[in-house]
């Protein structure tokens, strides 16, 4: 069994570590601080840890006059709040003029279960890969997301990262890189690709040792970086296993799916078929429940598997 870290765990230790390296590091949080951890930055730096209180608006200026002071400010808050209450703000103050704020953003998807709809981000990524500058990262697994919070220190300009809140597998060993627009190959594949994203990685790799003892190669692929998106993987996956299979904790419009479609249709169209919410609101609940309510779950990958692969073999050989 792997281990299992709490993401805003991984994502709180990070802070500190990154904070050491970089005396230029700061963290701002908008009363929450013990909830997505950030907390743990400032017991080990007071004097660089900023609490905002329940003004994420306000927040994001503050990151934006840090950043323009030559500052590296990490802005921390849940990410419904970072991407739409404090959204006008996050594009004017800081996508526009391409500051250098980083958006430390936890407790993503429906992870947050009773909490409800008021604290599911589901439309986040759509919203802030919408705007121009912005880097999208929706790290998988704890390693991913330490190393996602020091990438974004590496790149100049806005970066929003899309952290999860419950426990997750560890899936890769310390010294695996990133990079922007890049991806990880987890497991290869001939039959049919399995792309996913943040929580729903592991998910997938499950459903690919599920389709295995069906006889079926999944490879999986993990593209934490939403934006830049890693086209190149993309279209070799689309031409080697002609059919693909997106897994996403958010709505499957503007999230993952359409941003691999948008890849495909233009360069390799390819049967798709996108896994995460269908565009509703999900209701409050044990958040393993609502995954596999709403359809989340590996035995829904599977099934997604089954049914573009299926799509592909029904379709006429093209030329």
């Amino acid at each position: 069994m792997p281990e299992m870290i709490p993401s805003r765990q991984a994502s709180g230790q990070a802070l500190v570590t990154l904070g050491e390296r970089n005396s230029r590091v700061l963290v701002l949080e908008a009363d929450l601080g013990r909830a997505t951890m950030s907390s743990l930055f400032g017991q080990r730096f007071p004097d660089r840890y900023f609490e905002m209180g329940i003004a994420e608006a306000n927040m994001m200026g503050v990151a934006a006059g840090l950043a323009l002071s030559g500052w590296i400010p990490y802005a921390s808050t849940f990410c419904v709040f970072a991407s739409m209450r404090a959204g006008e703000q996050v594009r004017n103050s800081i996508a526009y003029p391409r500051l250098n704020v980083k958006i430390a953003a936890t407790n993503a998807g429906i992870e947050i279960g009773a909490d409800g709809v008021t604290h599911q981000a589901i439309e986040d990524i759509a919203i802030l890969r919408a705007m121009p500058n912005m880097t999208v990262l929706v790290p998988s697994d704890p390693t991913v997301i330490r190393k996602a919070i020091h990438l974004a220190a590496e790149i100049w300009g806005p970066v929003y990262i899309r952290i999860g809140r419950q426990p997750t597998p560890v899936l890769y060993p310390d010294d695996v890189k990133l990079a922007a627009g890049g991806s990880l190959l987890l497991r290869d594949g001939t039959d049919v690709t399995l792309m996913a994203i943040g929580n729903m990685v592991c998910r997938a790799l499950e459903a690919a040792e599920t389709l295995a003892q069906e006889g079926i190669s999944a490879r999986v692929l993990d593209l934490y970086s939403v934006k830049p998106i890693d086209e190149e993987a993309i279209l070799k996956a689309a031409t080697e296993t002609g059919c693909i299979v997106t897994a996403e904790d958010h709505n499957v419009i503007g999230g993952l799916g359409g941003a691999v479609a948008e890849v495909i249709s233009g360069l390799k169209p390819v049967p798709l078929v996108r896994v995460g919410l269908q565009d509703t609101f999900a209701q409050s609940g044990e958040w393993l429940e609502l995954l596999d309510y709403y359809h989340l779950s590996p035995r829904h990958i599977v099934e997604a598997a089954r049914e573009v692969i299926a799509r592909r073999d029904s379709e006429p050989r093209r030329r």
